[in-house]
């Protein structure tokens, strides 16, 4: 009996990744904020009460959902030591060879009985233009019964036009959260198409943080 065999893509609800914009297969759009962090803890009770409150004014300004999403990862020394590496091959000196050797070993050691972790956070702005696409889709059936029928080139307008008329309503729910972050005091940046493919392939392939770092 023969079994259909699915691919990892088949999992994935991304269909591509457009313009800094994730769209999905079920024609819904993402744009993914990276943001700082802040230490809570060494703030005073009145910052620490002042940003609590800007932090609930922000989620109630809010008129459509959000995903916070935190990614915690183990600090990955690798690119630093190979960096040591090759300072280590420009020393001339016998003594700084010595000590650069130490101190690759120190900070080896010192991260492996550490298990230092790096933390990164980001918030997922939704946007889904489905009652848009409703409407499309009852115009082209009213458009076939009558016999008009768009040619090709004026299909792939048609999409374009749509996708940035969507892509500007994402863009408007981007920027009201980014600044209900900076009145909290948190720096944001919304991430490009190489970032966002990056921070997915980083997220499906997570063996690859081992994998050794060729030295140059």
């Amino acid at each position: 009996m023969a079994v259909n065999a699915k691919t990892t893509q088949d999992f994935v609800p991304i269909k591509e990744i457009r313009q800094g914009v994730i769209v999905l297969k079920d024609g819904s759009l993402r744009a993914i904020v990276m943001a700082s962090s802040l230490n809570f803890a060494l703030k005073s009770a009145d910052e620490q009460q002042s940003i609590i409150l800007q932090f609930q004014n922000f989620l109630n300004s809010l008129d459509f959902s959000v995903q916070i999403f935190i990614q915690s990862r183990r600090l990955d020394i690798r690119p630093y030591i190979a960096l040591l590496e090759n300072r280590l091959k420009e020393q001339t000196s016998d003594l700084l060879k010595v000590q650069t050797r130490e101190y690759m070993e120190f900070i080896k050691n010192f991260t492996e009985n550490s298990n230092i972790m790096t933390k990164t956070f980001f918030v997922v702005v939704p946007y889904s233009p489905a009652a848009i696409n409703a409407g499309s889709v009852a115009g082209n059936v009213a458009a076939g019964i009558l016999g008009k029928k768009k040619t090709p080139q004026e299909g792939a307008e048609k999409k374009t036009e749509e996708f940035e008329e969507h892509r500007s309503q994402l863009e408007q729910r981007v920027g009201v959260v980014t600044q209900g972050l900076v009145r909290c005091g948190i720096r944001s940046v919304e991430l490009g198409t190489e970032e966002i493919v990056e921070l997915f392939y980083k997220i499906f392939n997570p063996g690859d943080t081992e994998k050794p770092i060729p030295l140059s």
